[in-house]
């Protein structure tokens, strides 16, 4: 699944549905916008037949129905009206009576006209609008199947206003939309799909870097990690082999001193509470080093270094108790980072919780190690909490985040507080 999460191929597989959105949605506009065109030609070419073709052979007559005028115009322009995608010609006059047509059962037949044909009449002009088969007037045009109807306005030698209209059938109309699309969707293929090469490297080599990046942060909060532990080892090395040492030989030596039989009974009653109070320091101060520094933390060792950690806790009248369990197999680096977090967890419930149990719980089951801290004490609003980086875990949030694991912390006022980490491991 490593591929999925892969910028690029999130990228490749966005722009591929991008590039199919955007298809379909220019595809249906530049649909919409060619039939326009189409429609736009169309009027062109009636206004064309119109003015120029059909108005200068009109006869004196043809507005009033004469015959002779009739044949004259039909002998003229009949065939020359009907070319190209024209299908059907009709002429109108004002009252709605047509006063020629290439089909002559149409002639002298009166219609009602539409006020957008009135206002081709009155304005001039063009416009257009699909037929209605159904209407008498395009009562022997049904075998087209479909029709649109573009009208304009011409004149008689009288200066009488005629209507003039051509019909084109909605086939001619689709074949002539789609010679126009033809011409655009090339291009606006290869514009997208250039833009999907070029953007392709450039976020690949953006993630790349990105990636570089986040190794050479990693590296060094590994490096600074690693100085960490150096200087916490050498820390209580140095503590161990010479303040630890000489705390316990004086403490021996005190012991010794009181049991010597010259010693009288008061000064051994002086002698006994200094060498208790030694000895109380010297646990502290070997369970601070666990805290800078656990000896070991492979399998049993990190039940023994946990237990070192909340040793303290006793002497505070806290019940604590520690739990590890199958942490066998999981590897140093994620035993490491779950002492961590129970370090931090367990520091900040000994100094503000309050609490009177404090439990710490390691399990390991299935890949999958987990950390709980519980404690019974005070909590905190985790919300009025959150900037301040209560339980000293926001400088570690990196190396968990970079280790899978994810951390959990739940907590309220009077209900204490539970830390929980949980980290998958090979």
């Amino acid at each position: 699944m490593r591929i999925v999460r892969n910028p690029v191929v999130q990228f490749l597989a966005l722009g591929i549905l991008a590039v199919a959105v955007i298809v379909v949605l220019t595809n249906r506009l530049s649909e919409q916008a060619a039939q326009e065109e189409a429609i736009a030609e169309s009027r062109t070419a009636t206004e064309i037949l119109g003015r120029s073709v059909a108005e200068p052979a009109i006869p004196r007559g043809l507005v009033h129905g004469d015959p002779g005028a009739i044949d004259r115009f039909d002998q003229r322009v009949r065939f020359r009206l009907l070319v190209g995608d024209v299908k059907r010609i009709k002429i109108w006059a004002p009252d709605g009576t047509i006063v020629y047509s290439d089909k002559t059962d149409y002639i002298g037949n009166r219609y009602t006209l539409g006020p957008p044909e009135h206002r081709v009449l009155r304005r001039g002009g063009s416009d257009a609008d699909v037929s209605d088969l159904t209407e008498p007037e395009n009562r022997f045009d049904r075998h087209f199947g479909g029709l649109l109807e573009v009208y304009t306005r011409v004149k008689t030698p009288e200066g009488k206003p005629l209507l003039f209209e051509a019909y084109y059938t909605k086939k001619d109309i689709a074949d002539r939309t789609r010679k126009i699309l033809s011409g655009f969707r090339p291009i606006t293929l290869a514009g997208l799909l250039v833009l999907v090469m070029v953007a392709t490297p450039l976020l690949w080599m953006l993630t790349r870097r990105l990636e570089r990046s986040a190794k050479e942060r990693e590296r060094l909060l590994q490096a600074a990690v690693a100085a960490s532990d150096s200087e916490r080892r050498r820390i209580a090395r140095d503590l161990h082999d010479s303040v630890v040492q000489d705390l316990a030989g004086t403490s021996f030596a005190l012991s010794a001193m009181a049991r010597e039989p010259d010693v009288t009974v008061a000064e051994r009653s002086r002698i006994e509470p200094m060498t208790a109070s030694l000895r109380g320091s010297l646990r502290s101060l070997r369970s601070l080093l666990v805290e800078i520094y656990p000896p070991d933390l492979h399998t049993d060792g990190l039940a023994a270094a946990l237990s070192d950690l909340v040793a303290p806790a006793t002497g505070s009248g806290v019940q604590a108790s520690v739990s590890v369990s199958g942490v066998e197999k999981v590897p140093d680096d994620v035993v490491a980072l779950v002492w961590r977090v129970a370090q931090e967890a367990v520091r900040n419930a000994l100094r503000h919780a309050n609490a009177n149990v404090l439990t710490v719980t390691v399990e390991g089951n299935g890949g999958v190690v987990r950390l709980v801290v519980a404690d019974d004490g005070d909590g905190f609003d985790q919300g009025a909490r959150a900037e301040e980086g209560h339980f000293g875990l926001r400088g570690i949030q990196d190396l968990i985040r970079d280790a899978g694991g994810r951390l959990k912390v739940d907590s309220a006022p009077g209900r204490g507080t539970t830390v929980r980490l949980e980290v998958r491991y090979r």
